[in-house]
């Protein structure tokens, strides 16, 4: 059955086939201006009290947020007395500028000057709908109307500006400029404009907020250059963006409008208000800085942030959140996880300080994020996550047939379990699979002599329980072991690959040692683990035999297993 598409109406484009924006590169901040504390906290189900208010100001202020939207105070007496203790406390920093919401009502500019009363500066927000349904629908007054309600509390606002000790910046929003028609907002912002008189040295703040989002990000971008082309003097204001995000893509809608030559965005951290949200002031900030441009606010503590404002808001930040959410530095694909692993190699032996690793699009570090969880082990992980793991995690630099063999251990596990595993279990996992293999074989102590190339190894080994001693000769102790092992029990065992390492850089670092053995023509990995790397290649020999026997013991059982049926 088709959706019911005659209901709606298609966004109306902009006539501007020379359109400047989309060359332009953003290579600045803007203007940054918190509303968690309005717009945000109106769409809160469970409005934030005075303690919540005060602990989402405090982070403002340590993020570097310099306007901040602190209430609605006309409208409501929790937000006036807020705005009136952050001015009687002296809570406010100089550097900082607090701005209030009014709509155009005589009532309600007036309430709204009494509530900023004593601060050393203060944006009023004045605004009211302009949209064409708005007119017709709520207002039920036409342009000219609409236009006297501007003027008039324009004029209320600066009357009483001039009366206040209070430095006022002014900002007006035409509210639902995305359905409002372009030349009427030009008509409505110039009558404004022209009541409040700003200077080039005096700016006042236009504000154009998609209210709504009712058109994709390069409508609005366009609509903001057609504005900015057809306004009578653009160097007496700040324009600013205030987007919703309805169609998902209010990012979007404020990096086009910044591209359009927009001065400042309105948004909130993480992105909440009303319906959708408003833009997510987060996101915004640090994709600038994976663009190299400094945001100028400050998120190296970013966890901490987002508990805050989770607190506040009693509202989850989502785990896929863009930088932020608990996920979205982990890689579960074998092949991400495995570019993510090299990658990760490659930065750390770079000599450049610029940040270039797959999948990763900013160091999670900057942000106080750790590596830790870059990579998480489940069934749809491969060798290269393993790897990863097992060495941020354990220091264990598993060779490349190692992280193959031991991957394929590990995925059995993860489809049996349906879930992934810790890095405490996936060492679990590869103890259980390489280093628990004692029996039959297990080195006691041994003497090793070395003459002209040839060596000579005495071992003591028990056998099932009991000791024995082994002697054998080789080019090297390895060598000389394997001999023995042939000689005394009759088991053939040629290596295939050798790796050792340090597992710390101390002198008392425990040392690793990985061979591949053919035991009897089948190959087989052995670990071995002690702080003489002699003694790791001599135990990681004698693992990789007693896995051999231990597979064939298991595989003769299944045998009979399979007979007796």
């Amino acid at each position: 059955m088709p959706m019911p598409s005659w209901k709606y109406r298609p966004y109306t484009t902009v006539a501007l086939s020379d359109r400047t924006w989309p060359d332009t590169v953003v290579d600045h901040a803007p203007i940054w201006c918190s509303t968690d504390l309005r717009d945000g906290n109106q769409s809160l189900v469970k409005p934030m009290d005075a303690e919540r208010k005060q602990k989402m100001f405090d982070l403002l202020l340590q993020l570097g947020v310099k306007e901040i939207e602190v209430g609605f105070p006309s409208a409501s007496k929790t937000d006036f007395d807020f705005v009136r203790k952050l001015i009687d406390e002296n809570l406010i920093p100089d550097d900082t500028t607090i701005a209030v919401l009014t709509q155009a009502r005589p009532e309600l500019i007036e309430r709204t000057y009494e509530a900023i009363a004593g601060a050393k500066q203060a944006i009023v927000h004045l605004y009211n709908s302009t949209s064409e349904t708005q007119r017709r629908v709520v207002f039920r007054l036409d342009k000219a109307g609409i236009t006297d309600l501007a003027v008039r509390g324009t004029a209320l606002c600066k009357q009483l500006a001039a009366k206040t000790d209070t430095k006022v910046v002014f900002q007006y929003s035409p509210e639902s400029f995305h359905g409002t028609e372009l030349d009427y907002a030009l008509e409505i912002c110039e009558a404004v404009m022209a009541e409040w008189g700003p200077t080039a040295t005096d700016k006042m703040i236009l504000n154009l907020p998609t209210t709504v989002e009712a058109f994709p990000p390069n409508i609005y971008a366009d609509r903001l250059e057609w504005f900015q082309r057809h306004v009578s003097d653009r160097d007496v204001f700040l324009l600013s963006v205030h987007p919703h995000n309805d169609r998902g893509t209010a990012v979007a809608t404020a990096e086009l409008g910044l591209m359009a030559g927009a001065d400042r965005v309105e948004g909130t951290l993480f992105g909440n208000g009303e319906r959708t949200g408003n833009v997510d002031m987060v996101t915004l900030a640090i994709n600038l800085l994976t663009q190299g441009v400094d945001p100028e606010l400050d998120f190296s503590r970013i966890d901490e942030a987002k508990r805050i404002v989770e607190e506040c808001n009693e509202l989850p930040v989502h785990p896929r959140h863009p930088y932020v959410g608990e996920l979205v530095y982990t890689a579960f694909s074998g092949s991400h996880q495995d570019a993510i692993k090299k990658g990760m190699y490659a930065q750390q032996r770079s000599e450049t300080g610029v940040w270039d690793v797959p999948y990763l699009p900013i160091d999670p570090m900057d942000l106080g994020r750790t590596y830790e969880a870059i990579i998480r082990v489940n069934s749809q992980s491969g060798k290269g996550g393993v790897a990863y793991l097992m060495e941020a995690e354990h220091h264990l630099d598993l060779p490349r047939g190692l992280q193959v063999d031991f991957a394929q251990k590990v995925q059995s596990i993860t489809d049996g379990r349906g879930d992934e595993l810790t890095a405490d279990e996936l060492l679990a996992a590869f103890h259980d699979h390489y280093l628990s293999h004692t029996r039959p074989y297990e080195i006691v102590s041994y003497t090793h002599m070395s003459a002209n190339d040839h060596d000579t190894i005495t071992a003591k080994v028990r056998v099932n329980g009991e000791e024995q001693e082994i002697v054998g000769n080789g080019n090297g102790p390895i060598a000389a072991l394997v001999d023995a092992i042939s000689t005394t029990f009759g088991v053939n065992v040629r290596i295939r690959d050798y790796h050792e390492h340090t597992m710390a850089a101390s002198a008392d670092a425990t040392a690793a040692a990985y061979i591949e053995a053919d035991v009897d023509d089948e190959a087989f990995w052995g670990v071995g683990l002690h702080p003489s790397i002699v003694t790791a290649s001599l135990r990681a020999v004698l693992n990789a035999v007693n896995r051999a026997i231990a597979a064939r013991d298991a595989a003769a059982t299944a045998a009979a297993l399979f007979d007796s049926r």
